[in-house]
């Protein structure tokens, strides 16, 4: 069984912004899977499906970013899941717009959704795929930034990354997590 988390902010007011990438991957993921992620249970909105014979659970926290571990924790001890079948989609400011990054675990840097779920968890032994949203320019405020929306020529690149999210998830789950790393990570 994989859970598959997308971090982001509950509510239209923080829709298609730079944070809520994870919930975007999560909602084609939803689509391409033909997931219904409805549910409300464990502090987020889920859907249960199958990915080849997977058992895939899709979780959006309905906690705000900043405690998105407490839904987390509580999710992995209900269906007691192996950390290593967990994988967190987030956004990440050091990498490019259109750019995606794999890892197998490490720290939740400056991103507070991160460190919630990595001290919620009591780990930070868990896959996550990092979608860049680029730095904020001329001393923007970094709150402000991460809260605003994409800019209309940043589009086609971010639809790619998103794809390559999903691809790179499907990847994890359907053959092998390194495999996944060693296609969809950027060079």
């Amino acid at each position: 069984m994989y859970i598959i988390v997308g971090l982001g902010n509950p509510g239209d007011k923080y829709a298609n912004t730079r944070h809520n990438v994870g919930f975007n991957v999560i909602d084609l993921l939803a689509k391409e899977y033909s997931i219904d992620v409805s549910k409300l249970k464990h502090k987020a909105m889920i859907g249960e499906g199958r990915v080849g014979t997977e058992k895939v659970i899709l979780v959006k926290p309905m906690t705000y970013m900043n405690l998105s571990g407490e839904s987390v924790v509580d999710i992995c001890n209900y269906y007691n899941v192996d950390l290593e079948n967990v994988i967190v989609i987030y956004d990440d400011i050091d990498l490019d717009v259109g750019k995606i990054r794999i890892r197998k675990k490490g720290s939740g840097g400056t991103h507070n959704g991160m460190r919630s779920i990595i001290k919620c968890l009591g780990s930070n032994e868990f896959p996550r795929v990092r979608v860049g949203i680029s730095k904020p320019k001329n001393g923007q405020d970094l709150a402000d930034f991460v809260l605003s929306r994409f800019a209309k020529e940043d589009e086609k690149a971010l639809n790619e990354s998103f794809e390559n999210a999903v691809a790179a998830v499907d990847c994890a789950i359907r053959q092998d997590l390194d495999l996944a790393m060693n296609r969809y990570n950027v060079k």
